[in-house]
């Protein structure tokens, strides 16, 4: 059975908003009181977000597809529709979050970081927030906005100070063992430790966590063994331990064989040249394992590095290995840059920015690309006339028809609104005024604003005498 998983695929979806609702006011005695529907709520929105209690991405590997809840419709009486509710979903310390092409989205290191992984759609509005002067009563509503779809992949980086690398049973799982309180799994048969396992160190008055990484082997860096998998719990890590074998039984292996096989593999991998290395030649408590240690250790130190004979069992050079390794971390700390406090920017949009794009496409068909042509077409419910009027004054007025008109549009060519995927497609027919501005009075109704008594007879009497005058003028002409 599976219990530690560091790399998934997930799919989000958002809420979806509420639609808008379109519905006039009745009372007793007051048959047509005004436009009273309310907005759409907002769709709830996805949210990754560290939690230090989680340890692993198993529970996205079981269940790979999440969905947030979506807004509530609006209602009369001017009530909004309720918000969806956000789904958070917890993720473990040094998660990465990738798109399906690789390209790294958020890297979410401390506790309460968080990523919005899907955003809501927005709710439509009410016919009460669609009323102006000019449509005291609109007849329709917008439709609530769908939610973000997105495919994502996170990859879980070990976050720790110290990565113990090495071939399999090296004695990496011991050594965690006694210089920690981690009691991994330890046996005398390879690829024992199937999962990174991590182990506090103490040393004086510096603390630090040791990493035991999953044993490489040859050609680990392209997908042999279990090193690729795990290869990337080293990437945080501010030092590399090379922990070598002094007695193994195998003919073809050697201490300094060891050594070059795993920096080859790490200088394969990438990134990590500028870390610094210790190296560890463990299992010196037996004779062999001492002499063969003997015959190494000037070698190694040739090539500028520290050496440290060190035994699991004997609990020999423990001591000096772990102040040693917390010098290192200390110094790492140390020469880290301070986290600078983030400003808020704030880049407001040029004023002379139209906002669209319309590009011809091939014979009689042009296509317009834009935030806001394409929300309010998603928007549109195109079963009601009146809304889509709406949609052609608004179209209108932000210029499109303008644009269109220059770049040499006919009537009847076709106009596709949005990606080429999920676009609205529709023949223009060019128009000095579009929409309900052609109808001008669409979405008043005069019983919404009635004359008062007296204004109404003032109007009758004027009426009346310009009759009079009229009737006057054509019984009063002059002979030819």
């Amino acid at each position: 059975m599976t219990t530690f998983v560091d790399r998934v695929e997930l799919h989000v979806v958002a809420g979806n908003g509420g639609h808008g609702c379109a519905s006039v006011h009745r009372e007793k005695f007051k048959p047509l009181g005004g436009p009273d529907g309310g907005d759409g709520g907002r769709g709830g929105d996805v949210i990754l977000v560290v939690d230090p209690e989680v340890t692993t991405l198993l529970d996205y590997h079981h269940r790979p597809h999440r969905k947030a809840t979506n807004g509530k419709p609006g209602a009369g009486g001017n009530r909004t529709g309720a918000l969806g509710k956000d789904l958070v979903l917890p993720v473990p310390d040094g998660t990465v979050v990738l798109s399906p092409s690789g390209e790294v989205l958020a890297d979410l290191v401390g506790a309460g970081t968080s990523f919005v992984a899907g955003q809501g759609g927005r709710g439509g509005l009410g016919n009460a927030a669609l009323a102006s002067p000019r449509r005291k009563a609109p007849g329709f509503a917008l439709l609530g906005e769908p939610g973000e779809s997105r495919d994502l992949v996170l990859e879980l980086k070990t976050i720790a100070d110290v990565a113990l690398v090495g071939y399999p049973s090296a004695g990496k799982s011991s050594l965690i063992s006694v210089l920690s309180a981690a009691r991994p799994k330890i046996a005398d048969y390879p690829f024992t430790t199937l999962v990174p396992n991590l182990g506090v160190v103490t040393a004086g008055e510096t603390v630090y966590t040791v990493a035991d990484v999953p044993g490489l082997i040859p050609g680990a860096s392209e997908g042999r063994g279990l090193g690729l998998e795990f290869l990337r719990h080293v990437e945080r890590c501010a030092v590399l331990v090379h922990v070598l074998d002094c007695a193994t039984l195998e003919t073809e292996r050697d201490p300094l064989t060891d050594f070059e096989v795993i920096e080859r593999e790490l200088a394969q991998y990438g990134g990590l040249d500028d870390r610094p290395r210790l190296v560890v030649l463990n299992k010196t408590d037996i004779p062999e394992g001492q002499d063969l240690a003997d015959i190494v250790r000037p070698e190694l130190e040739a090539r500028g590095l520290r050496v440290f004979e060190v035994s699991a069992v004997s609990r020999k050079g423990l001591r000096e290995l772990s102040f040693a390794l917390g010098e290192l971390v200390a110094a790492a700390r140390a020469a880290k840059p301070r986290e600078e406090v983030k400003r808020v920017v704030i880049r407001p949009k040029a004023v002379n920015e139209v906002g669209f794009t319309v590009s011809p496409e091939g014979e009689g068909l042009f296509r317009v690309r834009g935030e806001k042509p394409e929300r309010w077409v998603v928007q549109t419910d195109f079963s009601n006339e009146e809304a889509v009027g709406y949609l052609a004054d608004r179209l209108n007025r932000l210029g499109v028809e303008d644009e269109l008109l220059r770049l040499g549009a006919r009537e009847g060519d076709g106009v596709a609104i949005g990606p080429e995927d999920d676009a609205v497609v529709f023949d223009w027919e060019p128009s000095v005024t579009a929409g309900a501005e052609m109808l001008g009075r669409r979405g008043e109704d005069h019983r919404m604003n009635p004359l008062r008594p007296a204004a109404r007879r003032r109007r009758d009497r004027e009426a009346q005498r310009r009759d009079a005058a009229q009737r006057e003028f054509e019984e009063f002409r002059p002979f030819d």
